[in-house]
């Protein structure tokens, strides 16, 4: 088993880089890795009260490469190329996810006491395609069917660090940033079908959640007046103007901007100045796509119906502010009745599939039946209807094949929704709008049109990751700390 395992694991295939990654050593039989590595400690510091394990990023996609070896020779063959001439040319586009996993605690091994929380990288290849001379478009020879299968998504980095704690979250993400950059300026030569082939990547950070494209990108956190990662509008403006914002925000005007708050060099007071950098706090270390998580947009949305279930069910339109007995006790309605109509168990917090289950016709059915007026039953119906317009638009893999009608209307079901919310629901939405309901009304089609597919570009797959994380941990890793990482 040891031996099947080598070849399947990194560190097993040869390759090579032209020019050799700066930086990086050019052994290729590398296999599992300390995270610390690379981690110069001086004598003052702190030793690092972290576990981690990963392999080296090159060495991982090669894995995942040859892993692909007969899917790459089956679309050559299906494109009518002759492989023997196809050896240079080929593009290969990831997906990079990383999330935070919150309590992980069970183990008593021997070893440091780390902190009981978890964070995960991981890397799904997308597509590869092919330059043909003469030819000025790619031609796809390998598109990835489901790119939100933990079967696809290959883990890169597990470390036993909180998400929260940037200090060595960008200390053991930090050497896989550099190895993606020196990636990013060199072509892989490996042999794919018995001949060497040369390969260019590039790397598309789309699995995070807000919380963690914050983090990365050097913003402020989630509850922040600036309400948005992909434009600068503020939590009021969003609210005026829910669906007309264009994306603006970038990696690199992030870098600019963390520059100007770092020296100030107008020398403004602090709301000036945090208002010239629209919330940029701190140094952004690693390169997000400036997008939309599906997956978390669908549970922050469903977070928001849930409140105003709640709210309709306590007819709070026609109240203000009411205590927090009675939310309690529109809450416990709302809970029982979705228990003994749908069969929901309540949930401590909203997850994926509490999230596609209460998003339904059906359940807004189940809350009508608790809201006393008809207009307002109405004005409900009406909102899911638009939603559930709208959803499948950013949760198709491929909304132009799918769900074409969907996304031609997309734009005047948002405008539709929006006035919907700024009239009926003014009680919510007077000066304020959740980050998720903006993203989904004010960007999507601009995503769209940019990208092909939201859906396929979220951080599903990593998510269900995760659930296999906690299985392989609690069932099949050796009780060691300094051995279950690596197991898992």
């Amino acid at each position: 088993l040891r031996n099947a395992e080598k070849e399947l694991l990194p560190g097993f295939h040869q390759f090579e880089w032209q020019p050799a990654l700066k930086n990086v050593s050019s052994s290729w039989d590398v296999g599992i890795i300390d995270g610390l590595s690379g981690w110069t400690t001086f004598v003052d510091d702190v030793p690092a009260d972290t576990i981690s394990r990963r392999f080296r990023y090159d060495v991982a996609l090669v894995s995942a490469l040859k892993d692909l070896e007969e899917d790459i020779m089956e679309g050559l063959k299906e494109r009518g190329l002759d492989d023997s001439i196809c050896t240079s040319g080929f593009t290969v586009v990831v997906k990079e996810s990383c999330d935070g996993m919150g309590d992980v605690s069970e183990k008593h091994g021997s070893g440091p006491a780390v902190p009981e929380k978890a964070v995960r990288f991981s890397f799904t290849i997308m597509s590869i395609s092919i330059r043909v001379e003469g030819e000025d478009d790619g031609i796809t020879i390998f598109q990835e069917q489901k790119p939100n299968s933990e079967l696809s998504c290959r883990p890169l980095c597990l470390m036993f660090v909180d998400e929260s704690d940037h200090e060595t979250l960008t200390a053991i993400l930090g050497p896989v940033v550099a190895e993606r950059k020196a990636m990013t300026e060199s072509r892989l030569i490996l042999s794919v079908g018995g001949l060497l082939r040369s390969f260019r990547f590039f790397f598309r950070g789309t699995g995070y959640d807000e919380k963690m494209v914050r983090e990365m990108e050097g913003l402020e956190a989630s509850g922040s007046t600036y309400v948005c990662t992909l434009c600068d509008s503020t939590r009021a403006e969003a609210s005026q103007n829910m669906v007309l914002h264009s994306i603006t925000r970038s990696h690199d005007e992030n870098l600019e901007r963390y520059e100007i708050w770092r020296s100030n060099p107008f020398s403004e007071s602090a709301d000036e100045l945090r208002d010239r950098v629209k919330g940029v706090s701190a140094k952004p270390f690693m390169e997000t796509q400036p997008t939309l998580d599906a997956l978390h947009c669908d549970i922050g949305n469903a977070t928001e119906f849930y409140k105003i279930f709640q709210d309709e069910i306590g007819e709070v339109y026609q109240k203000s502010n009411p205590s927090r007995e009675e939310r309690r006790r529109w809450r416990s309605t709302l809970d029982k009745q979705l228990r003994k109509k749908l069969k929901f168990k309540p949930v401590m917090r909203m997850n994926g599939n509490y999230a596609r289950r209460l998003m339904t016709r059906e359940a807004v059915e189940v809350v009508c039946e608790l809201v006393p007026s008809e207009e307002r039953r109405e004005a409900l119906r009406k909102l899911m209807d638009l939603y559930l317009q709208m959803k499948p638009v950013w949760r198709s893999t491929c909304p132009s094949r799918d769900c074409p009608d969907q996304l031609c209307q997309y734009s005047y079901n948002s405008q539709q929704f929006a006035d919907l919310l700024s009239t009926t629901f003014k009680y919510r939405y007077d000066g304020k709008i959740t980050n998720y309901l903006h993203k989904t009304l004010a960007h999507v089609p601009e995503i769209i049109e940019r990208d092909g597919s939201i859906g396929a570009w979220a951080s599903e797959g990593n998510e269900s990751g995760n659930k296999l994380f906690r299985r392989f941990r609690k069932m099949n890793a050796r009780q060691s700390k300094m051995f279950e990482l690596e197991d898992v």
